[in-house]
């Protein structure tokens, strides 16, 4: 199997795949200094098409499975299909979903997808006359990709003119801003679901919740992912709502337009006070959220994935372990802003040996020395694993405390939540309908031994 893409959603995908008995070898492109230790790293970068359908060519490749979401909405499933290769992800006209908010909102409205009012602007006098007419806090978003920088949530209609004028006018993402989404601000809880899609049938992937602002109490710029949680103890009947108004219908959405969704589906969501919306969807897994969901998963991922890619997926709820996950995200100094690379990293083989912790490198590297040094703004994910959400919360921080790195910065208050007595609290057991599926499986911390890997690598 190939992964392409060099982050810590790919460490935790190679690391998830490699436990697997369907797969026997597997590279990465471009890797990290993680997925290294694990898999084969092949200097191919995630947005050559052409360089990587010809590895996976030339390698006999069973089955590539793509973590990031610009070489989905470049085409990368198309260009894999006309070669007769297997690729786990969407085709160029399915992965519009993220590629275009414009699209995506047109998308819903036509299909009766709950989500938030909205109009699309390519005009900023427009737009502004709308923003002022709403009367209400609004959300102004990049119709195209742009880093997870495309969207604004404002607090008053100044910031949104503001917003709206910047992507319009100043173009200050450039062309993926040239046509913008103005929606309603929506409020209550932000959830993520993932569904593994095979075109026609999907199985549900446990519950997530991330944290996306980059200090704590929610304070500071929005970033990438700060840190997640799953599974979600939600009230009775809001998965099989999102099941039944979210995923369904936008499947069978696409069946119908003339492009079958073969993937990871990944819907955004805000639980409302009138039930769960969409706030957007993605074409890929999430980052962190897969970190914290794969660990959860008692199944060969690679039979799955491929599975899905060809059209098979098991009618079926998708196996887990009775374990709750926590990822707390290891950032550089002045992320998500500007921040230093190559600075020197120690402490993992000690944080390694906390029970139940797998740390997934996302913008690492190695120097000549085999010194591992950071290579972006979020460096490390480190994920606890255990029976309750404060075991996993407190090794994942007990962990943390063992790293260390010059300017190293990270959230104190991931999944931190007030749990009452005798009850599981927030991001525990799945939901008492046992929509998850399966039930208890594997021995618990067994699963967790990708540092000793890494450290053999």
């Amino acid at each position: 199997m190939l992964v392409v893409g060099g982050g810590g959603r790919e460490h935790a995908l190679v690391w998830k795949l490699g436990q697997g008995s369907s797969v026997t070898d597997l590279f990465c492109a471009p890797g990290n200094a993680g997925t290294g230790a694990l898999a084969t790293n092949v200097g191919v970068a995630a947005t050559d098409l052409e360089g990587l359908r010809d590895f996976a060519s030339r390698e006999g490749i069973d089955l590539t499975v793509v973590g990031p979401e610009e070489p989905l909405v470049r085409g990368i499933a198309d260009v894999f299909a006309r070669a007769g290769l297997l690729l786990f992800g969407p085709s160029r006209d399915a992965a519009r979903i993220e590629g275009s908010k414009a699209f995506a909102k047109e998308f819903m409205a036509r299909h009766g997808i709950p989500t938030a009012p909205f109009e699309i602007f390519t005009d900023a006098a427009r737009a502004r006359a709308y923003i002022e007419s709403r009367g209400r806090p609004v959300v102004v978003k990049a119709d195209g990709l742009a880093a997870g920088k495309g969207a604004f949530v404002c607090a008053t209609p100044d910031e949104a003119v503001k917003a709206a004028t910047d992507l319009l006018e100043h173009l200050v993402l450039g062309e993926a801003g040239r046509v913008v989404v103005v929606e309603d601000r929506l409020e209550g809880q932000e959830l993520s679901v993932l569904a593994l899609c095979d075109g026609e049938s999907y199985m549900l992937l446990p519950p997530a919740r991330d944290h996306k602002r980059a200090f704590d109490g929610d304070t500071g710029p929005n970033t990438g992912g700060m840190g997640a949680y799953a599974p979600v103890t939600l009230p009775a009947g809001v998965l099989e709502a999102v099941r039944e108004r979210v995923i369904a219908p936008a499947i069978r959405g696409m069946a119908r337009e003339g492009f079958p969704y073969r993937g990871v589906l990944y819907a955004g969501l805000m639980l409302t006070r009138d039930g769960p919306a969409v706030l957007e969807f993605n074409c890929r897994f999430g980052d962190p959220e897969t970190q914290v969901i794969l660990p959860l998963l008692d199944e060969d991922l690679g039979e799955l994935l491929a599975a899905a890619a060809r059209g098979e997926l098991p009618r079926r709820e998708v196996r887990v372990h009775d374990r709750c996950a926590v990822c707390v995200v290891i950032a550089s100094e002045g992320y998500p802003g500007s921040y230093r690379r190559g600075v020197p990293i120690s402490g993992l083989d000690r944080a390694a040996e906390v029970p139940g912790v797998v740390i997934f490198e996302a913008g690492t590297a190695q120097d000549e020395a085999g010194r591992l040094l950071t290579a972006g703004g979020r460096v490390l994910g480190v994920t606890g694993c255990g029976r309750s959400l404060e075991e996993a919360r407190e090794r994942a921080y007990r962990a943390c405390a063992r790293i260390s790195f010059a300017g190293m910065h990270y959230r104190r208050d991931i999944a931190a939540f007030p749990v009452p007595s005798g009850q599981a609290g927030p991001g525990l057991a799945p939901t008492s309908s046992g929509s998850h599926g399966g039930g208890p499986r594997g021995n618990g911390d067994a699963c967790f031994r990708m540092e000793e890997g890494r450290e053999r690598g």
